[in-house]
């Protein structure tokens, strides 16, 4: 991972990476994004950024594993979260999708997690302690509530579907309060200079517009450069 790509996409939202990836692409039609709305414990922090490390959980009701199964599965997935590649953020799907009670990203394991290196969580399902979560990991997640249900890890470093989002381990990923997106792997040492790029030809739009003497004149000059830049 370039520093200089890693440094830039912390600093820009996910709306900005879909667009940018548009960019490197020369069309319209990027769809490895979520769908729906998502809700970001600390949307002030911006964006995650990195490596997925998935995993599966389920919540609604108790395990039907032995005991020393489930807890096996557990500390096998503290160790796949705990390694792999860096920058790297939590990619976990709650299989109990629309009925997900089990709040599993709370405070003790969003500090768990943090301290293992990642930079926060993305899940479908539930998240709390809102207000008591770790600086530096935010949490995007399906909704919001107060009790951990029956919460077990069922997957490990399996295919995830978020919002309708297939993350595979590995994938690198961006997210923020939009949702969640998949770099492809082939876009990567294009994208900085595709995100670049985007953000300077938006500017020629947005400066124009801010302008005090912004008219139908103006907007119209400002779009044929804009036009001209994109080609």
């Amino acid at each position: 991972m370039n520093d200089d790509l890693l440094t830039l996409l912390k600093q820009v939202d996910t709306p900005t990476v879909c667009n940018a990836i548009e960019v490197v692409e020369g069309k319209r039609g990027f769809d490895q994004f979520t769908r729906g709305t998502m809700l970001s414990s600390a949307p002030e922090e911006g964006a995650i950024v990195g490596y997925a490390r998935t995993a599966k959980i389920s919540a609604i009701a108790p395990p039907s594993e032995a005991p020393e199964v489930i807890k096996a599965r557990r500390m096998d997935y503290y160790r796949h979260m705990a390694s792999g590649p860096r920058p790297a953020i939590a990619v976990v799907e709650d299989v109990d999708g629309d009925d997900a009670i089990g709040a599993y990203w709370g405070e003790i394991n969003t500090t768990i997690h943090k301290g293992f290196g990642l930079n926060g969580a993305l899940t479908n399902g539930v998240m709390r302690d809102l207000g008591d979560l770790p600086e530096g990991f935010p949490v995007i997640a399906g909704s919001i509530g107060p009790s951990h249900g029956f919460v077990h890890v069922k997957e490990i470093a399996t295919p995830v579907t978020i919002f309708g989002l297939t993350i595979n381990d590995g994938d690198f990923v961006h997210a923020d309060r939009h949702g969640a997106l998949v770099v492809p792997a082939q876009h990567m040492g294009k994208l900085e200079a595709g995100v670049r790029k985007l953000l300077e030809t938006e500017r020629i739009i947005l400066d124009a517009a801010k302008g005090n003497d912004f008219d139908f004149a103006k907007f119209e000059e400002a779009w044929a450069k804009f036009e001209a830049s994109r080609t």
